[in-house]
């Protein structure tokens, strides 16, 4: 039954003269508004705001979250993006008093336990990724990402090196080209070889005194360690150029192998996945960077420093780069995220960090093997975290699109899994299931994919049939958005 209180805008249930809350008259004198503001700032009429009572505001709302699938209410085999179950113990800690109410305009002196956090957060990053020098401001992946290639940028400055190019493979993020871009880099994106590996050919022809930067995934998005990495960061550093690793896979290699290790100068974090603070829909998230010590001057600053005094205290203190390039945001950064995932490398250890990786690892190959036989695997018997299999002999013989089964998945309680990226496997589905989820889950799931492919297919593309909207338009939505509600005739 299809719930108006969800689904209708708040100005649809609106009657004239509701009200959520009635307050007492003012008990000021009375004084002409103009006294105050002058009358030409003054709106000439109400707000059109909707009129309803608490209840309506509450039911709308509560109703409508019954509607979201989450990592809280459904399995969410999210491709490429981690999304692991977020502990509600990380929650309350990062809710504590001391925590939670800090103002960022304290002085270092009055937020000494905070700082003290954020430098043992620092120091595990560095260790993690095997890069000493690191900062916690960028806001978000993209934005780290952004952040590595303004250093790189500055340090060839610096050198005196007119470097252009940043070269990529074609399977990279899209945000890989995007931060090249606008950081001034000219991109150069490589075609793979057979296997879904670097081709290190077409690698080499590109290589010359103008490559800046290469940028890798590793693991890369076909869920692929590349196992040349070290041969590719040695052709990058005989022409003096950097290796940027994009860390948004690193859920499949804590604890067992490091960036910093493998070859790579810069990488960035995704805070709110890897070490799962909650996000979606655009934030909140956390995107620090991890460099090798030539590059340390250069980051944004602040860097959170700790220092013995001579009776013994240690103090905590802020400091800037002696080459920053500069804040790439208000303040720190998101702490809250970085609190929690500081919650979640303590509560596990060095130990725990490993098995993370491992059990992220062994559950992407156990459902890999459960559904290789219903939809190919082009790239790889084996795979790291995530591997994306292929629709398209189920659409050529069928009829039946990625994009039915994913629309389909949300009837069985399932959100889909990546579709359709990366572009280099036809009819991509892209799955990650993470370390948390069990098998019991996992075979449902499997069970769900091999029932719908068995289903008439035109049904598919009809599906979902459950929620309070099949198959919008995107595309219209997204060049025609309706951004403001008008009411109807």
């Amino acid at each position: 039954m299809r719930n108006q209180q969800a689904t209708q805008l708040l100005f649809e249930l609106s009657k004239p003269g509701r009200r959520a809350a009635r307050y007492p008259m003012a008990d000021v004198p009375d004084r002409p508004l103009t006294d105050l503001i002058p009358e030409a700032q003054l709106a000439t009429a109400l707000p059109p705001l909707p009129e309803v009572t608490e209840p309506d505001v509450i039911r709308h709302f509560v109703n409508l979250s019954t509607l979201n699938m989450s990592v809280d209410t459904h399995f969410y085999p999210l491709g490429s993006c981690t999304m692991k179950y977020n502990p509600k113990r990380h929650e309350r800690l990062a809710s504590l008093p001391g925590l939670v109410d800090l103002h960022p305009y304290q002085t270092p002196a009055a937020s000494q336990g905070m700082l003290q956090f954020l430098y043992e957060m620092q120091q595990m990053l560095a260790e993690i990724a095997g890069l000493p020098g690191v900062s916690m401001q960028p806001a978000a992946g993209a934005q780290g990402e952004l952040t590595a290639l303004l250093v790189a940028a500055q340090y060839f400055r610096d050198r005196g090196e007119h470097r252009t190019k940043v070269i990529f493979p074609n399977s990279a993020h899209g945000t890989n080209p995007a931060s090249a871009a606008i950081a001034g880099f000219e991109c150069v994106q490589l075609n793979q070889s057979e296997g879904g590996y670097v081709s290190l050919p077409e690698l080499q022809s590109q290589l010359n005194d103008q490559t800046a930067v290469f940028m890798i995934t590793n693991p890369s998005t076909l869920g692929l360690f590349e196992r040349r990495i070290q041969t590719i960061a040695k052709m990058v550093h005989d022409v003096g150029g950097l290796v940027y690793i994009d860390g948004a896979n690193m859920n499949a290699i804590l604890g067992i192998t490091r960036p910093g290790d493998f070859g790579g100068d810069m990488m960035h974090y995704n805070v709110h996945k890897t070490f799962t603070g909650p996000h979606g829909a655009g934030g909140p998230g956390s995107g620090p960077i991890a460099v090798r010590d030539f590059l340390a001057d250069y980051l944004p600053g602040p860097i959170v420093t700790k220092e013995q005094q001579p009776d013994g205290t240690v103090v905590y203190g802020l400091k800037t780069p002696s080459k920053t390039i500069g804040r790439m945001r208000t303040f720190f950064g998101n702490v809250g995220i970085l609190l929690r995932g500081y919650c979640y490398l303590k509560t596990l250890g060095a130990e725990g960090v490993k098995a993370v990786s491992d059990n992220a690892v062994l559950n992407a190959n156990y459902l890999l093997q459960k559904l290789k036989h219903v939809l190919p695997v082009p790239q790889g018997e084996r795979c790291m975290h995530e591997f994306v299999a292929s629709a398209q002999k189920l659409k050529t013989e069928k009829g039946i699109s990625a994009m039915d089964i994913a629309k389909r998945l949300l009837d069985y309680g399932f959100h889909a899994p990546t579709v359709y990226f990366p572009l280099v496997v036809p009819e991509a589905l892209m799955m990650e299931p993470t370390e948390t989820e069990s098998k019991e889950t996992l075979d449902a799931f499997a069970a769900a994919i091999e029932q719908i492919i068995t289903e008439d297919p035109e049904r598919l593309h009809q599906a979902p049939f459950t929620g309070p909207a099949s198959r919008p338009d995107d595309l219209k939505a997204g060049r025609n958005p309706v951004l403001k509600w008008v009411a109807k005739a």
